[in-house]
């Protein structure tokens, strides 16, 4: 089993290095041949610890993947200390690239009370240590869903300070220039201010280098202006860097036709918009699932009230007919963008800082970030932020949230991260 384990990995940076590399350039992001790329990924997360060190199961998997369509996944955590490289092999294999989350359960920032410390910092940079040398690693995320409500907002600041960071380390380490983002909860209340602050300013490397939308708002037979989308298209004119979802798909109509494809793929999106990740792969109790290994999956509860860890393998078999519904939509949808040679980037410009509103946007213009190891209400940018002299906000209620459903209502989980909710496989109670 080693010997077999050390010819896998022997073999693996060979693999990996046969695929193009993906950067980013203002609003798009290209290949290393000057294609623009668009995103056709699923979320993918097996186990609650990390899906990309099983190598046989990352074959069974990556195979169905490229017969779905898929060109990313998304995970939402990793064991740094774990060997990915027959794993990262094999999807590179099948032309699968990863954006990986860089918070673990203990380290993702707070939105009560928000920081950024030299043990989150640590955290992070672990992983993206274990994972830049990877070609097909297409991007990090500072953070999931750090801000699931509307008076969450003055968490945006470290939020932004992390992206600052770890950039600076990437760029430290002299590694290949993978660009850091943030993946954020649909709040109505935080639209656009949320996604315009993250990549304001004059300093670029204080600002995301991509941002990701959590919205599962298209269900259904809807279309491009009843189910929400037109609006979230107007929010997207003139950013400055890609925009994608970062989860969608919607199961309150079953079962999902993925209409909202066309339209993100389409001529409605695909000239701002960078594509879109499905949740998600594995079937569980939430029902969100592509396909299904023949197992429960439900989490178990032990004495402690933490939920125990499970190990999910199998032959993956597609779960009938939403594998196909998105399969034959993705077959159809190729989009092919401009030409990184022909693309020009000089007519865009960060948008401007959004002032504080009664809204539930707290953060007033420009703040300075924290530095490492300050917290909210100690900070320049929480003290000069709305009602944030103590760091707590006194802005509108908390009736924001993010769901997994319709605009109208769904599966709510407020104050907290749906990624990882779904990381965990604990306490989902997609009522």
């Amino acid at each position: 089993m080693l010997a077999r384990f050390g010819v896998l990995a022997a073999l693996a940076c060979g693999a990996v290095n046969a695929i193009a590399t993906i950067s980013q350039v203002g609003s798009k992001f290209f290949d290393s041949n000057g294609d623009q790329f668009y995103i056709k990924g699923v979320a993918y997360q097996l186990t609650p610890d990390d899906p990309l060190i099983n190598t046989q199961q990352c074959t069974l998997d990556a195979a169905l993947m490229k017969q779905l369509g898929a060109n990313t996944i998304r995970v939402y955590h990793v064991d740094p200390n774990g060997d990915h490289s027959g794993c990262m092999s094999t999807f590179a294999d099948a032309g699968i690239y990863l954006i990986v989350d860089l918070d673990t359960f203990t380290t993702a920032i707070d939105p009560t009370v928000a920081s950024w410390n030299d043990t989150q910092y640590n955290a992070y940079a672990r992983v993206m240590d274990a994972f830049h040398s990877y070609d097909n690693t297409l991007g990090f995320f500072v953070g999931n869903e750090v801000i699931a409500l509307a008076n969450q907002s003055l968490a945006a600041p470290y939020i932004k300070a992390a992206a600052r960071d770890l950039k600076a380390y990437r760029n430290t380490k002299g590694y290949r220039n993978i660009p850091v983002g943030y993946s954020a909860a649909d709040i109505s209340e935080l639209r656009p201010m949320l996604q315009n602050y993250l990549a304001c300013g004059t300093n670029s490397s204080e600002s995301i280098d991509f941002f990701g939308l959590n919205a599962y708002e298209w269900c259904g037979d809807s279309s491009f202006s009843v189910s929400g989308y037109s609006t979230l298209n107007t929010y997207a004119q003139g950013y400055n860097i890609p925009i994608f979802f970062s989860e969608t798909g919607c199961n309150t109509v079953r079962p999902r036709t993925f209409q909202d494809q066309s339209s993100i793929f389409g001529s409605d999106m695909s000239g701002l918009w960078s594509g879109a990740i499905i949740y998600e792969w594995i079937n569980e109790t939430n029902a969100y699932g592509l396909i299904e290994y023949g197992q429960d999956v439900s989490p178990t509860v032990v004495a402690s009230g933490v939920v125990a860890g499970i190990s999910v393998t199998g032959t993956p078999t597609p779960v009938a007919p939403d594998f196909t519904n998105l399969q034959n939509q993705w077959a159809t949808l190729t989009p092919t963008g401009v030409k990184s040679s022909a693309y020009v980037t000089s007519t865009l410009t960060p948008p401007a800082c959004p002032s504080s509103t009664s809204g539930g946007w707290l953060v007033q213009g420009d703040v300075a970030l924290p530095t490492i190891g300050q917290t909210q209400g100690t900070s320049s940018a929480a003290a000069t932020a709305t009602g944030a002299s103590t760091g707590t906000a006194t802005g509108s209620a908390a009736s924001a949230t993010s769901t997994k459903g319709s605009a109208s209502g769904g599966k709510e989980i407020a104050g907290m991260s749906v990624g990882l909710v779904a990381v965990m496989l604990t306490f989902v109670f997609w009522l």
